[in-house]
């Protein structure tokens, strides 16, 4: 047992938690309009204590419980049973089981929450609940266990995730371009009506907390207090520079000018991107990661939306989605196991093999995320309805969900 690594991952959890809430929950609470802000405050604190409960009770087990077949982990440590103060080598070794539990607890909570940025302003709040739960146990839970679980079967094939950008960010943006094709978009963008965020404020204060909590996020995946700690940091930081800077300079040269969202999204872009790969990269090909990252982004956001008129109300695919794919890749491109032992070299290292790999993840990740996402929202949409009433969403969920306002006129 390492004291050091310990308060390290306990700290890291901290941090995680902190970019659902209130980094998360900010900046997409300050990207809606005025009149569902509560809303998605809301929903992303409740996911902090559903999931939270959802997990101690079965999704750790079924994600990094002992394997049933490579597919799943068994209930032996239902409601955490037998999950405690011993270290679990197959996972952590210098620190307590309960510290790893928790803090893949924290990754768990943020990944659903994501999503919701897809469907903002048009879901019922039970519809919300129930989808949500049900996704994170049936598409988070069998993936995370796939690529993290010892003897799930991606990782038995060598697949690399330092910290989510297949389990974590392709699925929820796939997942949220699934969800937002299948409820149609917001009342009134079908005549032509765009939307602009309420509050810039807001979403910046978010993205910066989001900036501040990723470390926790990347650097405390080495689960120690040590040197792929400190290169998963470093690299992290470059990134979401290399992609925060190079978001507004495109905006420029194509015409416009350099925006704070752009900043703020190309931020997050870079954040997502080198999340797989943070702790298997050097500090220049993290740069090439955040700025190739801001590229792709913008045009998924900026273009491919606009040509196939689907309304992700907050650019989830546009930025997670595509942010995971590219940073999946991206790790078998860059990869080097002199930065990583455990790691492995990438097709620019001379091992073409390991990009096939990464390309497999991305293919199994897509096509799985897809399937469950329609199958959960026609189950949830049969039994109670997923979208708002055409009345409510007009009026603004806060009101009609919640019974509150986020802003109270003085007169």
């Amino acid at each position: 047992m390492n004291t050091g690594d310990t308060a390290w991952v306990l700290t890291s959890s901290a941090l995680v938690l902190l970019m659902t809430m209130p980094g998360l929950a900010f900046f997409y609470g300050g990207l809606v309009r005025r009149k569902n802000v509560l809303s998605i405050l809301m929903q992303c604190f409740i996911i902090l204590a559903v999931i939270s409960l959802q997990w101690m009770l079965w999704g750790y087990t079924l994600t990094f419980g002992p394997d049933v077949g490579g597919i799943i982990g068994n209930l032996d440590w239902f409601a955490l049973k037998g999950v405690g103060g011993a270290p679990n080598p197959d996972y952590a070794a210098t620190i307590p089981h309960g510290a790893f539990m928790i803090f893949q607890c924290m990754f768990a909570v943020i990944t659903p929450a994501l999503i919701l940025g897809a469907y903002a302003e048009r879901i019922k709040f039970s519809a919300f609940l129930v989808f949500t739960i049900l996704w994170a146990t049936f598409v988070y839970d069998p993936l995370g266990h796939w690529v993290w679980g010892t003897g799930g079967w991606l990782k038995s094939l060598g697949a690399l995730d330092f910290a989510g950008g297949i389990v974590v960010h392709t699925s929820s943006g796939v997942s949220a371009l699934v969800m937002a094709i299948l409820l149609g978009k917001r009342v009134g963008m079908d005549k032509g009506m765009t939307y602009k965020p309420h509050n810039m404020p807001f979403a910046v204060l978010g993205a910066g907390l989001l900036w501040f909590g990723w470390f926790g996020f990347n650097a405390g995946s080495a689960l120690a207090a040590n040197e792929l700690a400190t290169s998963a940091f470093i690299a992290t930081n470059t990134a979401t520079a290399a992609a925060a800077f190079t978001w507004p300079m495109i905006e420029w040269m194509v015409g416009g000018r350099p925006t704070v969202l752009g900043a703020a999204t190309g931020a997050v872009a870079g954040l997502v991107a080198i999340t797989p790969a943070c702790g298997f990269v050097n500090p220049v090909n993290a740069l090439f990661i955040g700025v190739l990252v801001a590229v792709f982004c913008y045009i998924a956001c900026a273009k491919v939306k606009a040509i196939f008129k689907y309304d992700d109300s907050l650019d989830v695919f546009g930025v997670h989605g595509v942010g995971g794919i590219w940073g999946t890749l991206a790790t078998g491109l860059f990869c080097e196991k002199v930065i990583n032992n455990d790691g492995a070299n990438g097709l620019f290292f001379g091992n073409a093999h390991q990009f096939l790999i990464q390309c497999l993840l991305v293919i199994v990740a897509v096509i799985f995320a897809v399937v469950m996402t329609v199958i959960i929202f026609k189950v949830v949409d049969a039994i109670i309805g997923v979208r708002a009433e055409k009345k409510d969403e007009v009026i603004g969920l806060d009101l009609t969900q919640h019974s509150e306002s986020g802003y109270t006129l003085i007169e």
